[in-house]
Parts: structure tokens; C-alpha cells; sequence
């Protein structure tokens, strides 16, 4: 199992688009991701405050983490996502994911991304289709 696990960090930390805006898996089991990111001079908006697609990208790996854990391959149908304030550049963010539903087919995920303070940044909802008999990495 411990073999498994390590596989499939192994294959998430490769998502080539998460290393390029920096973030970082922090935890995962099955139906539950952390990541995390650092909000970088490159991905602040012309407002001068963390981009809306960098916050995005993160709760995006943290959703795709928790939902390829259980080693089916998980593709999203949608996700949604709620900022409530603004971050400034040198803030650390965390998201979470956690599994709210699980079928034969379909997966409901939340997604809460905190700043370093614990001050909520965004809510998200993602759903995912199940790839029944196909793995994330082989057994």
C-alpha cells in the first residue's frame, strides 16, 4: 500500500502546469488533498493582487489530487469557484479538498483555499467522472 501512495505522489508532483505556478502537495488519502502556494510577483493581476486564475490553479490540484487518490483516473466535468478576498503577493495559500460524494461514476468535491492566517480566500465545488478500470498509475 505504502508503494502505492508513493507512486501516486510520484505521478502528481509531474503535473508539469502545477510546478510551473509553484504548487506544492502538502498531504493526500483517499478523497482528501492538501497543496499549497506561494503567491509569487508573476502571479499577481493588474490590480497588484493574486491572480484569480493562480488561486484557481491551486484549489484545481488540490481537487485533482483528491480525486485520482483512490488510483481510478478521475477527469473533472466542472468546477466552481467563490473568491471572498484578496491576496498580496508573499502570501502562503493552502487548499484543501475533501470528498463530499463518491458513486459508481461521479465524485462532488469541496475545495477550501486559506491564506497562512487561516483567513478564508475561496470556496470551490468540483465533480469528477470515474474512469472505472483505468489507474492513475499501475498496480
Amino acid at each position: 500500500m505504502e508503494d502505492l501512495r508513493s507512486r501516486l505522489l510520484e505521478k502528481f508532483r509531474s503535473d508539469e502546469f502545477a510546478k510551473l505556478v509553484g504548487v506544492e502537495i502538502l498531504e493526500f488519502r483517499e478523497g482528501y488533498a492538501k497543496a499549497a502556494m506561494t503567491v509569487r510577483r508573476e502571479l499577481l493581476n493588474f490590480h497588484g493582487v493574486a491572480h484569480g486564475a493562480a488561486i484557481y490553479a491551486l484549489a484545481d490540484v488540490a481537487f485533482s489530487v483528491a480525486s485520482n487518490s483512490r488510483n481510478i483516473a478521475a477527469v473533472a466535468l466542472s468546477m466552481t469557484i467563490h473568491y471572498r478576498r484578496p491576496v498580496a503577493e508573499g502570501s502562503r495559500l493552502i487548499a484543501e479538498a475533501f470528498e463530499e460524494s463518491l458513486g459508481r461514476t461521479t465524485g462532488l468535491y469541496r475545495i477550501v483555499v486559506k491564506d497562512h492566517e487561516g483567513k478564508l480566500i475561496a470556496v470551490g465545488q468540483g465533480l469528477v467522472y470515474l474512469k472505472q478500470g483505468t489507474p492513475v498509475v499501475s498496480v
